[in-house]
Formats: C-alpha cells, structure tokens, sequence
C-alpha cells in the first residue's frame, strides 16, 4: 500500500494567518492553481481511492487531484482539521492581530501545555483521532495493494506523522507545518508504515 497524504491547497485565510480550524473556508485561485500543478505532476500515480477531510479546502484539493479517475472519494472526519473552538477565525498576523489571549500561541509554542478554549480539540484529541484512522488504513489487508490520496490539513497532517515518527506531543510540531500541497509519501506492508518523501511541492515558491 501506498499513501500520498497532501494538505490542502491555499486559502484567504492561510494568507491573513487565520486559524481556520473547522471553519469551511473554500480555496482561493492561487490554491486551486497549486492543486492543478500537482495534479499534473501526480497524474500517473494510480491511486485506487480518496479519503478526504469534510471541509471544502480539502475536498475540493482531493477532487483536482483526482481528475477524470473513476474512483471512490470518501469523507472521512478522523482527518478534519483540529477544532479552535470560539477562537475559530482569530488572527496572528500582524496587521490584523486579535487574539484575546497570548498563551493561545501555546498551540505552536509549547504544545505540550496548550489549552484548547472554549469548545475547541486538544492536540492529544486529534493525535487520537489522527491514529486510529491511519491504525485502520495501514492493517486493513483487503487494501494491501491500494494507492491512496489522503487530502487534509495542517495540524491533522502533523498528528498523522506524529503517529509514524512516534512524536511526543512537545515535539508535534518538529519539521513545521507543511506548504499548501506539499505531499507526503507513505508506504505500508504488513502493517508496517515508512515515509518515503515527506513535504514535497511541485510548484516553484
């Protein structure tokens, strides 16, 4: 089995530093061209099926990718976005900086101490959650020779390495957040999941 596990194409909220979160923001232009460019450059991989995030930045990635392939797309919510709660749509960014409370940058400072707010995931939720849907993937043996997209997001795509690296949540963000259409290549047999390439763009920055 092969996984090719890609976040998201750009949205206007990557570019103002929004914390998206579950909020459904849609691609902007800039983030379906990226997911066209690696479209192409994956148009010979012969993926057999697509689990995708609910939330349209993903799905919509999942669906350019996929192009005229005659495959199951599946929603799948283990690999949705962490929750931000009512910090949903806040702002780091310097020209619009909102955030009510300073330690909320915990989440990328010291994420073994942050504090999810109110009606938001923590970071040991979604590694959770993140796990179990990779657990099922990789043992499942009727899909030994499968080739998968996996189309999520930023902090989901880090809870799914940090269950192939064994990352301990004080190192969750080791390596960063990768790049709008970076692509992660994941090959399992028996049960045992390596990465092969991990982060790889195919556009120029």
């Amino acid at each position: 089995m092969k996984l090719y596990m890609i976040r998201h194409g750009e949205t206007d909220w990557n570019v103002m530093r929004r914390f998206q979160g579950r909020t459904d923001i849609p691609l902007n232009e800039e983030g379906r061209r990226l997911a066209r460019i690696t479209s192409e450059a994956l148009k010979d991989v012969p993926f057999t099926k697509i689990y995708t995030s609910p939330l349209k930045r993903a799905y919509e990635t999942a669906m350019l990718i996929k192009g005229d392939r005659q495959i199951p797309v599946i929603e799948e919510p283990r690999i949705i976005e962490i929750g931000f709660g009512e910090y949903e749509g806040v702002c780091a960014g310097k020209e619009h900086y909102n955030i009510p409370d300073p330690k909320f940058l915990d989440f990328f400072d010291n994420p073994k101490s942050y504090q999810p707010p109110k009606g938001a995931e923590s970071i040991e939720e979604l590694k959770l959650r993140t796990a179990d849907f990779l657990q099922e993937i990789v043992h499942n043996k009727s899909m030994e020779d499968d080739t998968i997209l996996v189309s999520t997001h930023g902090a989901a795509l880090r809870g799914l390495l940090s269950y192939l690296k064994q990352i301990n949540t004080e190192d969750f963000w080791k390596g960063g957040v990768h790049k709008n259409c970076a692509v992660t290549v994941v090959e399992a047999i028996e049960g045992k999941a390596v990465i092969l390439e991990e982060g790889k763009t195919y556009y120029k920055n």
